[in-house]
């Protein structure tokens, strides 16, 4: 069994103020999702942020969560913009399909904007996974996708002001 990086909350405190950070959610699997933006917001509070430097948008479905992003970066105003979700196994394969889509397009967006999108979309089995993974039970997706934001605000932070991009 992988072993998980540390939860803690990093130091941000030094530039928290100036911070501003998106939030993608979705309509299905409501109960899912929202207790993994609560764990979310909570998070980021907790890290020196405050409500008006989140910046919250709804779309209808996992699979409108990369666009929603871009929607959210062509504003040019986010540090990082966290996608939150969830996709349940079905009967058939759709499942499959979204979530390659959809992770492929959120890696794309953050490659291509140099902005941290974070990929905060559960793929379990069944609902029962889920709950457990956004309650704290066997995880708090919502809580580590916060974390990971500020750990690659602060990589993008330490390494400067980047003289030429690569390829993009």
């Amino acid at each position: 069994m992988a072993k998980h990086t540390s939860l803690e909350i990093p130091d941000i405190s030094s530039f928290a103020e100036d911070l501003k950070i998106g939030i993608v959610d979705t309509e299905w699997n409501p109960e899912i999702v929202h207790s993994m933006k609560a764990s979310t917001m909570q998070t980021l509070i907790m890290a020196g942020l405050n409500t008006v430097q989140l910046h919250e948008i709804t779309v209808p479905g996992a699979f409108e969560l990369p666009l929603g992003a871009k929607f959210l970066l062509e504003s040019g105003r986010h540090d990082a913009i966290i996608c939150l979700g969830c996709v349940i196994k079905g009967e058939t394969s759709h499942d499959q399909h979204i979530n390659r889509s959809v992770s492929g397009a959120i890696m794309q967006l953050g490659i291509m904007s140099d902005v941290p999108i974070i990929f905060g979309v559960l793929t379990p089995n069944n609902e029962d996974q889920a709950k457990e993974r956004a309650d704290g039970t066997k995880g708090d997706k919502g809580r580590e996708a916060a974390i990971t934001a500020l750990k690659m605000i602060l990589l993008k932070r330490s390494l400067g002001k980047q003289k030429k991009k690569i390829g993009y």
